[in-house]
């Protein structure tokens, strides 16, 4: 696909519905290569040149997600991508496989989920 400014704000628009369907904060959302490559280095980490290799790249730690639009074919793959990176943001424990793929289905198909919480250690007596 070609990055224009009506994909940009399309794509933000997405990120934007889908972050609250899922109870995340909205990422900082990278479109191209270069991008990545003028985004700190401490931010893009482990997958900083090999990012152009991917539809989508999620990087947990800085709430920061690449699409590789130029690589993405057409708009259901980017929605698809969209959807899973943002996945990868409300599940982070999650590893790709069966129950992540389902969670992507689900979200593809409107489904929410309530915020995360971490579960404390202190149990009440």
């Amino acid at each position: 696909m070609k990055l224009d400014d009506e994909l940009r704000l399309c794509i933000l628009e997405q990120v934007g519905i889908y972050s609250n369907r899922f109870s995340i904060p909205e990422p900082k959302i990278l479109l191209s290569t270069k991008e990545v490559l003028d985004t700190p280095k401490e931010m893009t980490e482990g997958r900083r040149t090999s990012a152009y290799k991917y539809y989508g790249v999620s990087y947990l730690q800085h709430n920061l997600i690449f699409i590789n639009v130029r690589k993405i074919p057409d708009e259901k793959i980017l929605e698809n991508t969209i959807v899973h990176e943002l996945i990868h943001m409300r599940f982070p424990y999650l590893a790709h496989g069966k129950r992540f793929n389902k969670l992507v289905r689900q979200g593809l198909r409107g489904k929410s989920f309530l915020p995360y919480r971490k579960r404390s250690k202190i149990s009440a007596i």
